[in-house]
Formats: structure tokens, C-alpha cells, sequence
């Protein structure tokens, strides 16, 4: 799997959990709605400055969300 389809999965499913639209993550993140789209569908990646307001706005460390990607990406076959 890709690296950036497997952080679209996480930052769907993060989202989700959190019980955010994309709009309001995107408000919260300060970015644009249809950038959170395109990361969620790993058409777009994000640059670190943007992973850490994801972040903040999901009420995780960075590091978490990388955490995330990669066990998804070790757990894909």
C-alpha cells in the first residue's frame, strides 16, 4: 500500500472517530475542505505543517497519526 492512500485511511477513520465532517476538521485544521478530501483518497499528501494542525485538531500527537500509517502499512499484505 501506499504511504499516502494508507495516511488517507487513518485521517478518515480519525475523523470519524472524532465525529467530524470533513468541513469542520478542515475548519478546525485552518486548511482547506477539499484538501482533507484529497488526503482521505491519498490523492494529495500533507507537508509536516499540516500533519501538526491535523493533529492538534484531532487531539493527537503528530506522532501518533504517523504511528497509525505505519501499522497500517505493516499490517497490509
Amino acid at each position: 500500500m501506499d504511504p499516502g492512500v494508507a495516511f488517507g485511511q487513518v485521517l478518515r477513520e480519525l475523523r470519524r472517530d472524532a465525529g467530524l465532517s470533513q468541513e469542520q476538521l478542515a475548519f478546525a485544521a485552518e486548511i482547506e475542505r477539499n484538501f482533507v478530501s484529497l488526503m482521505e483518497r491519498g490523492v494529495n499528501q500533507p507537508s509536516i505543517r499540516i500533519i501538526f494542525k491535523l493533529a492538534q485538531a484531532l487531539g493527537l500527537p503528530p506522532s501518533k497519526m504517523i504511528l497509525l500509517v505505519e501499522e497500517k502499512l505493516a499490517s497490509d499484505p
